[in-house]
């Protein structure tokens, strides 16, 4: 299998699980951690009154409310038909878009944009596109709150033996969950910083 093949498998697993995942996956569960808020919150605060932020993936909404009740607009996107679904639920006014990170093709529509757990979702080889996306998708002067989730490399060196082992076409970082389940590159801090 070559990697083209191998990723696209990825993110189809991926996809899916979101969508499965979706109609339970915040019941009794916060997604926007108290961090996160805190970087939303000031996020916002650099956007105009009654300025639009763009969140994309936007989960099942859950800074919305954050959005929405300071004086701003949101549209939220995301690949996946079961998040949006969730998130149309709650939030029947907003405008919602299925598209994933790598085909975001807005330009300059936004006041800021806001890419929160998803990065790791993202292989390695997309990340320029996916940041270009995110930074073409702002005005200029306008800020893209992005975060990059970190785990322990012991955990990441016994998954990339393991996928090497298997013959998959896994560069080092990537943490796949189950055979058939999941997808996730955790980039080094150095690679990030650079």
């Amino acid at each position: 299998m070559n990697r083209g093949e191998w990723l696209a498998e990825r993110r189809a697993a991926v996809e899916r699980s979101y969508t499965l995942e979706a109609p339970t996956y915040d019941v009794g569960y916060d997604p926007a951690t108290p961090v996160h808020r805190l970087f939303v919150a000031r996020l916002i605060e650099t956007c105009p009154r009654a300025g639009v932020v763009l969140d994309a993936p936007c989960g099942t909404g859950a800074y919305v409310d954050m959005v929405i009740g300071s004086g701003r607009d949101l549209v939220g996107a995301d690949q996946s038909a079961g998040m949006l679904a969730a998130a149309r639920a709650k939030h029947p006014a907003v405008r919602f878009e299925q598209i994933g990170l790598q085909e975001l093709a807005f330009e300059a529509e936004f006041d800021a944009a806001m890419c929160v757990d998803a990065m790791e979702n993202v292989p390695p080889e997309e990340w320029p596109l996916v940041l270009g996306n995110l930074r073409r998708a702002v005005r200029p002067g306008c800020y893209v709150y992005l975060t990059v989730e970190e785990i322990e490399r012991a955990t990441i060196d016994a998954a990339f033996a393991e996928m090497t082992a298997a013959g998959l076409p896994a560069v080092y970082g990537e943490v796949v969950e189950g055979d058939t389940a999941g997808y996730h590159f955790y980039a080094d801090r150095d690679r990030i910083d650079g």
